[in-house]
């Protein structure tokens, strides 16, 4: 029915014979001479029809926006004072000799242009619309080539692409898991795999050195502009290579998509251990556009008066610390009040500030409430630790350790969105040397997960928990986590240490690792591997707000589709099927 793709035209078709499919985007009727603007998924054509053509002219007239058209005819050139510069087509338009109406269509509930102000719940409900739009028809162009160059990489690396089931069992993997109830297993569940994490253990006990897959995995969570119910993965496992090398093949595979996709070189990607992004940027993802560390000044507050600062500076849990921020003393009392109420999300009971009008005048030179609470000393010894300048402010946090990074650590960004303090566009960089553990209500819990192997013997292990260190690797980009992958542990009585120490009694161990515990007998090579959220990844290369704009259908923030209802009821004969009955909630009492 096509010839060609009408976005594709350009002078060199001119006077070519064409045979065009699209939507109409535009029509406009000029004194007897009429103009569609065509559209398919490459771009727009304008397609011209004059009375000449009588029946093809009647038919021009008829159609609007969204008609499905098949159009004939000739490629021409545009005269010069016609040309459009914002078109990809601008510089020749298609003389139309022939019109087919495929389809109507009714008027639709949006525009369909990219300047498009309509709530995301109209546009997931009318999604098949939505994706006629140029923003996301480029967005998941763009997701297409990004997954044929990392096949192409890989396959060119030696990895092979193996499926893995999606029917599984429930693992500890950080969230609540999908169940699927079993109609021949009485009684029984599947669940939906969070990762493919043990099977591609098991392809690597099973000689596959290197595997690939781009696998959807699912979790039931609460939501995120970043997280969905149900997402993409590219998933690497390789045996017999180190954690050197493991980082160097998919650091390799990021820079060269980067440079093939968009071209950009992203450069080598330096390496922060944990602790180091913890204390400098109050998180295990930085943001290194930005400038801006955190200072500890515990030390210079432990003798004051002020229990405010001086309780916190005087306990080992907690930390002091400040932020100076370049410019920020042109921020209002309203928009300080603002970041107060926004840090009090991360548990912050307030946010001390200091404003520096004219540090050369001393204490003179400054403006805050606080300045008199922590006496003339102390204050010019944290202008000086945290070398503050004319028209900055500093502001600090004091409280648990957590509270005061999670707070000053999400104010860092938050103020360097608003004030523009970026220093570059991309700033990649690997953090490692996580914990292995972290201690939540009294009991241990992987920082990871409990397949990662540690940088020490089973022994030390059982010793200290709390100090030792993973082989553990994340790879962040603008503050956010693109990946994150560890060595495994490939040797049973190492796995059987970390499940001990996690709490897992042996029973437990054998009823829902067992076939794992079983395969490390056999064999099983060094290995590890690495994860990508290649929707992450899309919502960064085309700088979108939420990766809902990067997935063809999405869910909503509550886990739901708005276009299919989903998810739906199911009548009763299934239900019995599966031995399942649903539990009625209780009415209220009437009053």
């Amino acid at each position: 029915m096509r010839s060609i793709y009408g976005g594709t035209l350009n002078a060199s078709h001119i006077d070519q014979e064409v045979t065009l499919c699209g939507w109409v985007d535009t029509r406009r009727d000029h004194g007897g001479v009429i103009f569609i603007d065509l559209r398919d998924r490459e771009g727009i054509v304008q397609v011209v029809f004059d009375p000449d053509g009588q029946d093809d002219f009647s038919r021009a007239e008829r159609v609007r926006s969204e008609f499905v058209l098949q159009v004939k005819g000739k490629v021409r050139a545009r005269s010069a004072e016609t040309v459009n510069s914002n078109m990809a087509t601008g510089e020749i338009e298609v003389y139309g000799t022939e019109l087919e109406i495929l389809n109507e269509s009714a008027p639709v509930p949006f525009q369909m242009d990219e300047y498009t102000n309509v709530g995301e719940d109209v546009r997931l409900k009318y999604r098949y619309l939505d994706l006629r739009r140029d923003e996301m028809q480029n967005n998941l162009r763009l997701r297409s080539k990004v997954t044929t160059a990392i096949r192409n990489y890989l396959d060119d690396n030696g990895f092979l692409d193996i499926e893995t089931p999606i029917l599984t069992r429930a693992t500890p993997e950080g969230a609540r898991d999908y169940l699927v109830p079993s109609r021949t297993h009485d009684g029984k569940f599947f669940a939906l795999p969070q990762s493919p994490q043990l099977f591609k253990q098991l392809l690597m006990v099973s000689g596959f050195d290197r595997y690939y897959q781009i696998a959807k995995c699912f979790r039931d969570e609460d939501l995120r502009a970043d997280r969905q119910p149900e997402f993409t993965q590219i998933d690497l496992e390789t045996s017999f290579m180190s954690e050197e090398e493991i980082m160097a093949v998919t650091e390799g595979m990021i820079r060269k998509l980067f440079q093939e996709i968009k071209g950009v070189d992203l450069g080598d990607f330096p390496r922060m251990p944990f602790a180091e992004a913890m204390e400098k940027y109050g998180s295990d993802k930085p943001d290194l556009r930005l400038p801006q560390q955190l200072v500890e000044i515990k030390d210079l507050l432990k003798d004051i008066e002020f229990k405010v600062f001086a309780g916190p500076a005087n306990d080992p849990s907690c930390r002091v610390t400040a932020l100076k921020v370049d410019g920020g003393a042109q921020l209002s009392r309203k928009q300080i009040d603002e970041y107060t109420k926004f840090v009090s999300i991360y548990g912050a009971k307030g946010l001390a500030w200091i404003k520096v009008n004219e540090i050369e005048k001393g204490i003179e030179g400054l403006q805050s409430p606080i300045i008199k609470f922590l006496g003339d000393e102390v204050t010019m010894a944290v202008m000086e630790r945290t070398g503050a300048k004319n028209g900055d402010i500093v502001f600090f946090g004091a409280d648990k350790a957590k509270v005061v990074s999670e707070a000053l650590g999400a104010l860092r960004c938050k103020l360097g969105e608003d004030l523009d303090l970026y220093t570059s566009e991309w700033a990649p960089l690997w953090v490692v040397d996580f914990p292995m553990f972290e201690e939540i209500d009294g009991g241990w819990t992987a920082l990871h997960h409990p397949f990662t192997a540690p940088s020490c013997t089973p022994e030390e292990l059982k010793a200290n928990p709390g100090t030792a260190l993973s082989q553990a690797y994340d790879m962040v980009l603008n503050g956010t986590e693109l990946g994150g992958g560890s060595v495994r542990i490939h040797r049973q009585d190492m796995q059987q240490t970390v499940f001990e120490i996690l709490g897992i009694e042996e029973a437990e161990q054998e009823e829902k690792f067992g076939f794992l515990l079983d395969a490390l007998k056999y064999g099983a090579p060094p290995h590890g591997g690495l994860a990508f959220g290649l929707d992450r990844l899309i919502m960064l290369m085309t700088d979108s707000s939420s990766i809902r704009d990067v997935i063809a259908f999405p869910k909503t923030q509550t886990a739901a589709c708005v276009m299919t209802d989903a998810p739906g009821a199911v009548n009763t004969l299934q239900l019995n099927e599966l031995n399942i009955r649903l539990k009625q909630k209780e009415k209220p009492a009437e009053e």
